[in-house]
């Protein structure tokens, strides 16, 4: 029974994290009306989130190998909830996005943490108990949209995060009575500075589009440009770094190779226009077609539940799809819903059945699922096989650089938004502009391994 109880400590904040996540979507058109702040201002609550995930993530797992397992998740847990509450009383929305920060730093450890948990936990059952807990996310990611669509037209958006708050003592709670403190190493070989380098380079490039894109802030030209300058800048020595230190968090030697290289661009699409732009659809169904908060939220479940069955089918079927045509179907069916978003869809009738725009947009989710979950497993496995002891590094690599193509995905999208007063001509630009962006991506598909078991050399008898 202790074990049971451990598997659901380690879970439970890989779920409320999914849910926060997705909830903080719905609520994200209350934010910006009750905070009095412009959109391109108040995608930095997403923006910044994910951007000190993205810094986070490389070394999370070498954070919990070096202090320990129990350690860590009250760490984590603690700067998750107490994040949560800074966020739920927050008074404007600068402090909103710093406490977004705090709030993502602790999240990011949640599954690297959770992993190895589980894992030394379940060791006669454990890749059974570590696909479970990956299932934990796309289920949270139902419940998030749902739940936090209700709370915030019953209690207001701040109630997205008083959520989290209970949750995280229990998980608590259980943490310090169950587990174990199991420290294993030291800290000395965490690049902590190559991950701040990154994060603050990605920050200055955000800041400085963020700015350019904003006239009316009353910023002098000259910090943006500046800003921009300093990005890329920080940019080029991070790169230089990481090729001299023995342990980088980035090794790019392996982009040496073409597949490799390939399978990370399409990673940056894929997080941009699967991933970054999605998170702007609430908006889009409150702004275009006046549906309540809670409609907003619910007409992003058929999106996550056809990415879990999408998923689990596409996964079974590698070995006989190989890689190219799962991705090349989903890259596909990810560009018609943006494209049918970005036509803004109207009511219509089919067979005497009588489709409102709800029923119409709730297909274009489900359509957008079938094509994440089908070029998902496909794309997260690309590549592995040419670099087998490497695969932490490069799942770590591939979900970083999906976090960056949906931090500018969303970054760009606030931008379009902001620079069009039209609300209905942006939203079609940035659909219509995005989903062309991911029929351009199909180039680097070709370049990707074909078959997730590389041909065998020819055996040569005698040597």
């Amino acid at each position: 029974m202790r074990r049971y109880l451990i598997f659901f400590t380690a879970s439970m904040p890989t779920l409320i994290y999914a849910i926060s996540a997705t909830a903080v979507s719905v609520a994200f058109p209350d934010m910006i009306s009750d905070l009095n702040t412009s959109v391109v201002v108040a995608g930095w609550t997403l923006s910044a989130f994910q951007l000190t995930w993205v810094a986070m993530v490389p070394v999370a797992g070498k954070i919990t190998e070096s202090l320990g397992q129990r350690t860590v998740l009250i760490m984590n847990v603690s700067l998750f909830t107490g994040g949560s509450v800074l966020c739920a009383i927050a008074p404007d929305i600068t402090s909103l996005i710093v406490f977004r920060v705090i709030q993502a730093a602790g999240g990011a450890g949640f599954m690297p943490c959770a992993t190895a948990i589980i894992s030394d936990t379940f060791p006669r059952s454990r890749q059974r108990a570590i696909g479970l807990i990956s299932s934990i996310f796309p289920i949270g990611m139902v419940i998030g949209p749902n739940l936090g669509g209700w709370l915030v037209e019953a209690f207001g958006w701040r109630s997205v995060f008083w959520l989290n708050i209970p949750f995280g003592i229990i998980v608590l709670v259980m943490a310090w009575f169950l587990l174990s403190n199991d420290r294993k190493s030291t800290m000395g070989k965490i690049d902590f500075l190559g991950a701040s380098m990154l994060a603050i380079s990605i920050f200055a490039l955000m800041f400085g589009f963020t700015m350019v894109s904003d006239p009316e802030s009353g910023i002098s030209w000259l910090i943006p440009v500046l800003s921009l300058l300093a990005g890329l800048a920080l940019l080029y020595i991070f790169i230089r770094r990481e090729r001299k230190i023995p342990e980088p968090i980035f090794d790019f030697a392996l982009f040496r190779q073409r597949p490799v290289m390939a399978t990370n661009i399409y990673n940056i699409f894929y997080g941009a226009c699967a991933l970054g732009v999605v998170t702007l659809v609430p908006l889009y169904a409150v702004s275009i077609y006046g549906m309540s908060t809670f409609a907003s939220g619910y007409i992003l479940t058929p999106r996550s539940i056809a990415m879990i069955i999408a998923s689990a089918i596409a996964s079974f079927s590698l070995m006989r799809c190989g890689y190219h045509r799962p991705i090349l179907l989903g890259t596909v069916l990810i560009a018609i819903s943006l494209f049918l978003l970005g036509a803004e869809p109207q009511g219509f009738k089919i067979m005497g059945y009588e489709l409102d725009v709800t029923m119409v947009i709730l297909i274009i989710m489900l359509i957008s699922g079938i094509g994440i979950g089908t070029a998902s497993p496909a794309a997260n496995n690309a590549s592995i096989e040419l670099v087998p002891d490497k695969v932490a590094t490069l799942t770590s690599v591939r979900i970083v650089f999906r976090q960056i193509g949906s931090i500018a995905g969303i970054l760009l999208s606030t931008i379009v938004l902001h620079l069009i007063d039209d609300a209905e001509r942006a939203f079609q630009i940035l659909f219509c502009g995005w989903g062309l962006i991911m029929i351009l991506s199909i180039i680097t598909i070709f370049f990707i391994p074909a078959s997730p078991i590389p041909p065998s050399p020819p055996r040569q008898d005698g040597k």
